[in-house]
């Protein structure tokens, strides 16, 4: 018997590499959409990256600067993205049952995110404690 006709042709093919790039970007943009939707931290790490964006620009940052925190921002949304990715992968196998590897998977891939955001911390210190030194100092 074939299920197959019960099943959205999203979900029946969705094991399959995208030959389409449009497709592509359109999965990708769904996942963007989804971890925006479902994950507090990323979009609290979005509206933390947009004001310090604002910051670059109150502080008249360089072009180098500003490439930097643009960096450091992608890195720690992005490792969002992956963390968010391996919860619900792990999720699915493991359904509501605990299991010490699957708590393992989970903690240590947010734990990426939480080296990333310290990392940007150091990042913005660097770019931007010479710039206010330089106000209250002057």
């Amino acid at each position: 018997m074939d299920n197959q006709n019960n099943i959205p042709s999203e979900k029946r093919e969705s094991y399959k590499t995208s030959k389409n790039i449009f497709a592509s970007f359109k999965f990708a943009i769904n996942g963007l959409i989804y971890c925006f939707q479902t994950t507090r931290n990323f979009r609290i790490q979005i509206l933390f990256g947009a004001l310090i964006l604002v910051i670059c620009s109150i502080f008249k940052c360089s072009l180098n600067e500003y490439m930097i925190i643009i960096s450091t921002i992608f890195s720690v949304l992005i490792l969002e993205l992956l963390n968010t990715s391996i919860e619900s992968l792990v999720d699915l196998n493991v359904k509501n049952k605990f299991n010490k590897l699957a708590k393992i998977s989970k903690d240590c891939s947010a734990a990426s995110v939480l080296l990333a955001s310290c990392n940007s911390i150091f990042v913005a210190a660097f770019i931007f404690f010479p710039k206010i030194k330089l106000i209250l100092f002057s």
